[in-house]
């Protein structure tokens, strides 16, 4: 692609050579800088898309993209980099193309110009030609490779107030303690080429990586470099549980007493191993295409806050499909955008509950309104989570305030809706759809939303069909409430398990079911099952059947699907 290059980048390329720093750097210690970054967002899949920017899902990016940011309240900017593709030469030289460079130096002005702080790293480099711990690595040249591209990456950006941060490398991939050994190897060189790079940069905050950014593995393994003259950082990432943030194996439940001790103990044995440490989360999600929203909405408020009880600083991984949605500039859940600004300044944010329990075979929620066609209009009382604040108000989209007492009632650990304010949008007889989405505030804390929806199970377009291999299943549908696939469950005909039998161990609500993204998804008004599930069919040679589960995860909302093969 061609980019567009700032009046001082195309100066800098004409002079070709390398700038004079001017005015005042501002030393901060690493506590200081990811104090006036939290909380960060990411500009993820844009600069470090493979093989180029725009390749992914993102167009490039632009100025604009980052007046968004600032104002949902992020004070800082992760800005991934891959550089894999953009070498022009190999050894011994690894000259990076200049214009890259400039690119990546124009976009860290952008988020500057927003008095946004900035982290930068070396990023899909790190298993694209920088896995330590592939059986055919040469480590000695990738090292060398990586030396040569970080003193690139520290000349030209020499000159970046201390608002700006650099990462040694994202996610280095490392099974063994000899990995992990090496991924220490990659923070002492990536210190070494700063120092040789001028003086600003062996004075400005660095973060330095574990084994896969790993809790775990960095706990392990990770040892700091002998001597660090930077101010320096541990980075991690958070992508825990599993099955939760990806929905695997119908995962679509969080917040048990066991669920908060697991993410407990994994913040705490970084904080316990790392006492004087400052740390990093530069990287955390909970999938928000298929997960529920009051259980993922309790799982960022949960891991927030239990990063701030530590200390640590928190930035929101961002692919473009997930929160801010880059050509209308708005973000597609402003509640967990709220939930994580104020859970990061300590302020405690009130939820809606859900069910918590893995023994369950329904899944109730507090974030809906639900009511099934057909069904008559009764009053709806919603668990709710108060954390010591208090309704303030109810509105609707319009902005409408509803009267407490006539259209809602707050209880102890509850909202009712009163059934003469439901039947302003539905009743019984009302065709399914969502009818209203209405914003709950209170006197503290981020403001949540419970949405009215008129629900029945979808229709497909087609009950059956014949395996085709090699491709996708996509499948016409007709939505009947909320837009959104839950689950997929695939049962051979003779009752086993299609994928992970091993499932039959878990709840009944995860029992046979798989994994998001690599196994099923939804798009439009389409559901798909991936090719990888259809193979297993013709090589199973039997019929399975598909059952697609839908929101709210009651008795009913299902539909069925068999592939023969």
């Amino acid at each position: 692609m061609k980019y567009q290059l700032s009046l001082a980048g195309l100066l800098a390329l004409a002079r070709n050579t390398v700038a004079q720093c001017s005015g005042t750097f501002e030393d901060m210690t690493a506590e200081a800088f990811l104090a006036a970054s939290n909380p960060a967002w990411n500009l993820g899949n844009t600069l470090d898309a493979i093989p180029d920017e725009g390749s992914w899902n993102n167009p490039p990016v632009v100025a604009a993209t980052f007046d968004a940011v600032k104002a949902a309240g992020f004070k800082s900017v992760r800005i991934p980099v891959t550089y894999t593709h953009h070498f022009v030469s190999e050894a011994p030289d690894y000259e990076v193309d200049p214009q890259w460079l400039q690119r990546v130096s124009d976009v860290i002005d952008f988020a500057l110009e927003r008095d946004l702080f900035v982290v930068t790293n070396v990023h899909h480099d790190s298993w694209e030609w920088a896995d330590v711990s592939a059986s055919d690595a040469d480590v000695e040249a990738i090292q060398a490779k990586f030396r040569a591209l970080w003193v690139q990456i520290g000349e030209k950006l020499a000159c970046k107030p201390s608002s700006v941060a650099f990462e040694s490398i994202n996610e280095p991939p490392a099974q063994t303690a000899e990995d992990g050994a090496h991924v220490n190897e990659f923070n002492t060189i990536f210190l070494d080429a700063l120092s040789e790079t001028g003086d600003w940069n062996t004075r400005r905050v660095v973060t330095l990586a574990g084994g896969n950014n790993d809790a775990t593995k960095t706990s392990q393994w990770f040892e700091p470099p002998a001597e660090v003259a930077n101010p320096w950082a541990l980075q991690i990432h958070y992508y825990s549980p599993y099955d939760f943030v990806f929905s695997a194996w119908g995962k679509t439940i969080w917040g048990s007493t066991e669920d908060k001790a697991a993410m407990d103990s994994e913040l705490g044995l970084v904080r316990g191993n790392f006492t004087d440490v400052p740390i990093y989360v530069g990287e955390f999600s909970a999938t928000p295409q298929s997960t529920e929203s009051a259980a993922r909405w309790k799982w960022f408020d949960y891991f927030v806050s239990a990063a701030t009880d530590i200390d640590a600083a928190v930035a929101l991984w961002d692919n473009g499909l997930d929160y801010l949605d880059r050509e209308t500039g708005e973000f597609r859940d402003p509640t967990v955008v709220d939930i994580i600004r104020n859970a990061a300044n300590g302020v405690a944010n009130s939820l809606p509950d859900s069910t918590v329990d893995a023994s369950a075979t329904e899944q109730w929620t507090s974030a809906y309104i639900s009511n099934q066609v057909g069904a008559a209009i009764t009053e709806q009382k919603l668990p709710y989570l108060f954390n010591g604040n208090t309704v303030e108000s109810i509105t609707t989209s319009e902005g409408t305030k509803l009267a407490q007492g006539t259209d809602y009632t707050v209880g102890c650990s509850s909202i009712t809706f009163a059934p003469d304010f439901i039947r302003t949008y539905i009743t019984a007889d009302s065709e399914p759809g969502v009818y209203e989405t209405l914003t709950i505030d209170f006197s503290a804390g981020a403001s949540t939303t419970a949405t009215i929806v008129q629900w029945d199970a979808p229709t497909l377009e087609s009950t059956e069909g014949t395996a085709v291999t090699g491709q996708d299943l996509v499948i016409p549908i007709e939505w009947a409430g909320l837009e959104r696939l839950a689950t997929v469950k695939f049962v051979a005909e003779d009752g086993t398990y299609l994928v992970d039998d091993w499932t039959q161990y878990l709840g009944p609500l995860q029992q046979g079911r798989g994994t998001w993204d690599g196994q099923w998804s939804f798009e439009g008004d389409n559901v798909i099952i991936r090719a990888s599930i259809i193979d297993m069919v013709v090589s199973l040679g039997q019929p399975v059947t598909f059952t697609f589960e839908f929101y709210p995860r009651v008795e009913g909302n299902v539909v069925e699907y068999v592939l023969t093969p």
